[in-house]
């Protein structure tokens, strides 16, 4: 029993190693539906000029209008989950914690008392602003600097590649500085 048992977690460690076909990712205007892996560095500033800072590990899947966010620490722990859709938001802590509300954006305000823009990210990290934004665009004529309702999103890349996705993001307003570093882009089919 035990050699089946010990061969069968063979197979299993040597199935996750095995390696996972990239697909190419479609052009950044083209892009609607993703996964990301990143880190991120959260920095808020308090009223009464206290700073606050947290860090850790981000996994985002935004497909067909919703969108999964999950935030670890630096360690891997779980820190909250939330699942957002039309309609519905959920936030999940590491504690137990649920909170609710039909919105992302007052979900995030409402647990955090912090006005998180969690609902216009997605298209950030596109580049992609609203009518109300302006876009900047570098050399490459990827997105450089968008502003939009009192945030400042600032781009960074790996390589010059016209259609290349971001490397780096940062997002600051509202005395709220986030900061990402995107290890992995993939398009959801």
């Amino acid at each position: 029993m035990k050699r089946l048992f010990a061969g069968l977690l063979g197979l299993a460690l040597l199935a996750g190693c095995a390696p996972t076909p990239i697909l190419p990712l479609p052009a950044r205007d083209t892009l609607q539906d993703f996964a990301i892996e990143a880190r991120f560095a959260l920095k808020l500033t308090q009223p009464d000029g206290r700073q606050e800072s947290a860090g850790g590990r981000l996994s985002w899947t935004h497909e067909n209008g919703m969108d999964r966010v999950l935030l670890a620490n630096p360690l891997g722990i779980g820190l909250a989950e939330i699942d957002a859709a039309p309609g519905h938001a959920v936030l999940r802590t590491g504690d137990g914690k649920v909170y609710r509300a039909e919105e992302p954006d007052q979900l995030l305000a409402a647990a955090t008392g912090q006005p998180l823009p969690l609902s216009r990210l997605p298209a950030w990290l596109l580049g992609r602003a609203a009518p109300a934004g302006t876009l900047e665009r570098d050399a490459h004529t990827r997105p450089l600097r968008l502003q939009e309702d009192g945030w400042l999103i600032e781009y960074r890349y790996s390589d010059d590649n016209p259609d290349a996705l971001p490397q780096q993001l940062q997002a600051s307003g509202h005395n709220i500085e986030l900061r990402l570093r995107i290890e992995t882009w993939k398009s959801q089919p």
